[in-house]
């Protein structure tokens, strides 16, 4: 016999391995099928290095070690809690926007017991899951009528679908923006089966332009915010009272893809250039769409506010249902938006306004707390660790504020022991996972997005990782 013939045939059977008391443990605290699942791939692995002419242990002991590990790994969900030291407030891969603890607290109490979502209760009969956000919706931001969607880029589908099916929608070639993923406005526009006209040049956009286009065939004139990016320079766009007056004026309604979402007034906090939907509404557009879960700092959610009889067409559009919000998404969004009734409470509970506009102070103190708890673990195993704070800049996210560089304060963590791309994937991939960002050969810590209470996590994520060197 040879060698790889004996170390095959040390494999055991499933039958004999499920005899093991430690096996009949496992079965009696984990599904059988996760059990023979991870049974089944370990031997199988074992089996592909024998014959890939490896030698792997064969011990009954480190066969269980691997189980047990296959074990854990597919009784975790995929979907897990994590550490963000980017400074990336918004972070698409990471989830977006914070829920405040008054929506996750709203999103408690509706998902264990039944609710009035569809039914309603002055009457008696049925009712819409609309109606719950219209009041609200209406209140901050003006509108005449609302209607929530599950995302913008489907708030945009439905309302060119709804007004524009067939026929053209005037939009500056300079506003044609692609948003993450490959999505993009022409693609979106296309997908509703409305006509795109361009009009203007890639940097400048004049009224004239919107008026020479407009002809029997026009059904919307669409500005959109590039929330994403600007140009700079030899620019010119039209302000969107100027392209509602020429709406009103010709009979065609008019929208605005706002984008981002924005409710309150940022530039009373020091940022410019973000549009809210409170004046773009005031400004004399029909109808007006944005995200709930970026710059609004509530869950994923497309809002459409505008004018009654434009929302209602929206409502008895068949799409509308396939691209309907459920009620934990609802619950979220309601008590969320309730935060905006008073502005000065939305910037302290809510979780993207609190990173956002939170004081550089309050951030040097956070970073300045990482950084004396990553050094009082710092003991004699994991010596010749370079710990600095210094200033930085932070980034809004999602598409949002692109122009905005935010002072922030980093902790940044060298040592002679580790490359900072291994520390970089040990942090990465243990748990919690903490997400860094890399920079001159220090991995760094922003201490904007790393919430208080995980201050002690991450020291001790830290030193785990440190530990790692040998």
């Amino acid at each position: 016999m040879n060698e790889r013939q004996r170390l095959l045939s040390q494999i055991p059977s499933v039958d004999e391995l499920l005899k093991l008391k430690t096996v009949e443990g496992w079965l009696k605290a984990y599904p059988r099928g996760v059990v023979l699942t991870a049974i089944r791939h370990t031997l199988d692995i074992k089996r592909a290095l024998i014959l890939a002419g490896e030698t792997p242990e064969m011990t009954t002991g480190a066969i269980l070690d691997k189980i047990g590990e296959s074990i854990k790994r597919l009784s975790t969900y995929r979907l897990r809690p994590l550490i963000n030291a980017t400074g990336i407030i918004i972070h698409t891969n990471l989830g977006r926007s914070l829920l405040s603890k008054r929506a996750i607290e709203n999103i408690c109490s509706i998902s264990n017991r039944y609710s009035n979502l569809e039914y309603d209760l002055s009457n008696g009969k049925r009712g819409k899951r609309y109606s719950h956000i219209k009041e609200i919706l209406r209140e901050i931001t003006g509108a005449e009528d609302a209607i929530v969607v599950n995302n913008n880029a489907a708030a945009v589908l439905l309302s060119l679908n709804t007004i524009a099916k067939g026929k053209e929608v005037i939009v500056s070639r300079g506003e044609l923006v692609e948003i993450g993923g490959s999505f993009r406005i022409p693609d979106v526009m296309a997908s509703s089966g409305a006509v795109m006209r361009e009009v203007g040049t890639t940097n400048k956009t004049h009224l004239r332009d919107y008026e020479d286009a407009v002809n029997e065939n026009t059904a919307l004139l669409l500005k959109v915010h590039t929330s994403n990016y600007r140009i700079i320079g030899f620019t010119a766009d039209v302000p969107v009272a100027d392209i509602a007056a020429i709406g009103a004026e010709r009979g065609i309604p008019t929208m605005f893809d706002l984008g981002s979402g924005c409710l309150i007034d940022l530039s009373r906090y020091g940022i410019d250039g973000e549009p809210n939907a409170r004046d773009i509404i005031k400004a004399g557009v029909d109808i007006v769409s944005f995200s709930g879960d970026k710059l609004l700092g509530g869950p994923q959610g497309g809002v459409i506010a505008g004018k009654k009889h434009i929302i209602e067409r929206l409502e008895k559009n068949p799409l509308t249902r396939a691209l309907r919000i459920d009620k934990l998404t609802l619950a979220a969004l309601e008590a969320t938006l309730m935060e905006y009734r008073d502005e000065q409470k939305a910037v302290e509970n809510i979780p993207t306004l609190k990173m956002l506009l939170q004081p550089i102070k309050e951030i040097k103190n956070r970073a300045l707390r990482i950084a004396k708890a990553i050094k009082g673990i710092a003991i004699k195993d994991i010596e010749g660790i370079d710990v600095d704070v210094f200033q930085e800049y932070s980034q809004a996210g999602g598409g949002s504020l692109p122009e905005a560089a935010l002072p922030t304060y980093v902790v940044s963590i060298r040592t002679a022991g580790l490359t900072v791309n291994t520390i970089e994937e040990i942090l990465r991939t243990g748990e919690p996972p903490v997400i860094v960002r890399i920079k001159d050969d220090a991995a760094l810590f922003d201490a904007r997005t790393i919430q208080d209470a995980e201050v002690g996590e991450l020291a001790g994520r830290i030193r785990s990782a440190l530990r790692d060197r040998d």
